[in-house]
This record gives structure tokens, sequence and C-alpha cells, in this order.
């Protein structure tokens, strides 16, 4: 197998544990990196049942035609769970790179779980993924700058923040950019990706190779809080939320009408609950404060719901619920 080169990512969360193992399996060496044991131990757990359970469905390989036979063989789950939730699960498709047929081990030996930022000084990409919390992120990266090789990309995988604020907390403005992953990251063919104001043409390029190298399109937008991807969705998440509060449906309804009127294979409460309702609440709270506008004003149940712990496909309760593996 061809070397390739040594991909970090921070932030050992769902979408974070997604990145690596996508990387992973098209024959990247990764570093996953998190502050919480308990969270690279979830990531390790997850990675290696959803690699488990793909290999099941997809007769064992993990090329790029395997994801659709994995999608074929899931069926939606019976009133009173989320009518979408097995056809958005995490299994995760086969990769451009990746070698058909490889064993669950030899993808996870690639990955090197640690609380140690010190791995990531070998890195040529490190995709941020920590909490949507401006002091957190900046904390982040005031001490990866200094750590990281001088051509070592940076990619903030984030919802709402501007990249160039970001980009503006290191010494490298022109090599970072925004990669916004969506969930769940193996099977989504595209990614957003976000030119910050200093982002140069050569850290898109090589954006684009390293996402074609994993099988993604990415597709370029300038910088804006929410991009393009978020800055619709959450709004029509959060109309969608007011519709329940208000009493005009019930959460099955809403998303039956998105599905069959309008052919989305999941609707929008379904969605938030795949995200997680505490991340639409951040995400809706962060668009709120960067346009001060009123209708990103976050609708009082979904607060409601974050404060009570019911943040969708996490918690095992969102909008629907879910049996907890």
């Amino acid at each position: 197998m061809v070397n390739r080169p040594v991909i970090g990512v921070v932030g050992a969360g769902v979408i974070g544990s997604q990145v690596a193992q996508t990387f992973a399996q098209a024959g990247h060496p990764v570093v996953l990196v998190d502050v919480h044991d308990e969270a690279l131990e979830r990531a390790r757990r997850s990675i290696s049942r959803d690699l488990r359970f793909h290999r099941m469905l997809a007769g064992g390989s993990t090329g790029p035609g395997a994801a659709a036979k994995t999608q074929a063989a899931k069926t939606p789950a019976a009133k009173g769970a989320a009518p979408g939730a097995a056809a958005a699960g995490n299994a995760p498709a086969g990769n451009a790179a990746g070698g058909e047929g490889e064993s669950r081990t030899a993808v996870l030996e690639r990955i090197t779980f640690t609380r140690d930022l010190a791995p990531l000084a070998e890195a040529e990409l490190v995709v941020e993924n920590v909490v949507e919390d401006w002091e957190v992120k900046r904390g982040v990266y005031e001490k990866l700058d200094p750590l990281c090789a001088d051509g070592c990309l940076f990619a903030v995988n984030t919802s709402v923040i501007p990249i160039t604020r970001v980009a503006a907390a290191t010494g490298r403005a022109d090599r970072v950019l925004g990669m916004h992953f969506m969930n769940p990251v193996p099977l989504k063919p595209m990614v957003e990706v976000v030119r910050g104001h200093h982002t140069s043409p050569g850290t898109l390029d090589r954006a684009r190779e390293l996402l074609a190298g994993i099988g993604k399109e990415a597709v370029v937008v300038a910088d804006a809080a929410g991009f393009v991807s978020n800055r619709v969705l959450m709004l029509t998440v959060n109309e969608a939320v007011f519709t329940v509060h208000e009493n005009v449906s019930a959460a099955e309804d809403v998303d039956r009408l998105f599905k069959g009127c309008f052919g989305h294979p999941m609707g929008p409460l379904e969605t938030a609950d795949l995200i997680g309702l505490d991340t639409v609440l951040l995400s809706l709270d962060g668009l709120y404060a960067e346009f001060a506008d009123s209708k990103y004003r976050p609708c009082p149940l979904l607060r409601r719901m974050v404060d009570a712990g019911l943040l969708g496909r996490k918690s095992g309760q969102g909008f629907y619920t879910y049996p907890q593996i």
C-alpha cells in the first residue's frame, strides 16, 4: 500500500470518531486525540462496532460499493422509534483508497487513541472537532499551532464559528480552512469546505486531494457563520420544532411530510436527533449571536429538551426513542 500522510483528529465525539474511522479505512495512519479517556474508549468501541456491522451487511467488503449494500439492507424502525433510524445509521462506507475486505483489526491498528497532542507533530492535516464553543476552540489552536509542522493544514469542523476567526488565533492563517463533515461521515459523499479570508489556493487544492482520497467530493463555499448547509438546515429544524411546540403537528407527521412530499431520506426532526439536540441548540445560539437576527432564536421546546438531557440518538431519547447498544 502507498504510504499515506498522518491525519490528526482532535475531539473523539460522534463526528470525530467517524472522521478518524473514514481516514483509517482509506489507509491513513490516524492520531485521535481527546482530553477524556472515556471518550477515547467510546470512540474505539464505536469504530469497532461500526466496522463489524458494516462487514456483516456488506459481505466482508470495505470497498466503495459496500455502502450501498449496507444502506439497502437496513429497514425503517417501528413506529415509536425514529422512522429513519436504521437508514441513517453509522455503518461505514468503503473509501476510494481503502483495501477491499480488509480486517477490522487492520483498520483499528492504524488509529492511535491518545490524550497526548504530541503525536500530531507528524500530521499533514489536523481535523478539529471539539465542542462549538469559541473559547474552547481557541485554546485548542493555541496548543496546536506551535506543535504542528509548518506545512500542516488545520481543518475546522464547525457548524457556525467563522473560519477566519479561528485562523486569526494561529500563525498560519493561509493553511486554515473549514471541513464541515456531516453525520454519518462514512456514508456521506460530500464535504462542505469553507474558504477563510486568508485560505490559500494551495490549501484548498490539497484539501480537495485529501478528501478525494477518502471518496469525498469537496464543495467550496465562502466564510460566513453557518456557511450554506447549517444556515439553511438549522432554520428548517428550528421551525419544525416550533410546529411540535405549538401543537401544529406530531414529530412523526412532520418528518413523514418531508419524506413523502419532498423526497427527503430523513425528516428535520430525525435529522436533529441524529445531529444531537445540544449541537443544534449551540448552532442556533451561534447563528443568533453572529447575525443578531430573531429568525435564529431557538424554540423554547428545543432548549427545554436539552436541559432535560433529551439529546437525540446519543442519549437514547429525543423526538424519538432509540435502543442503546
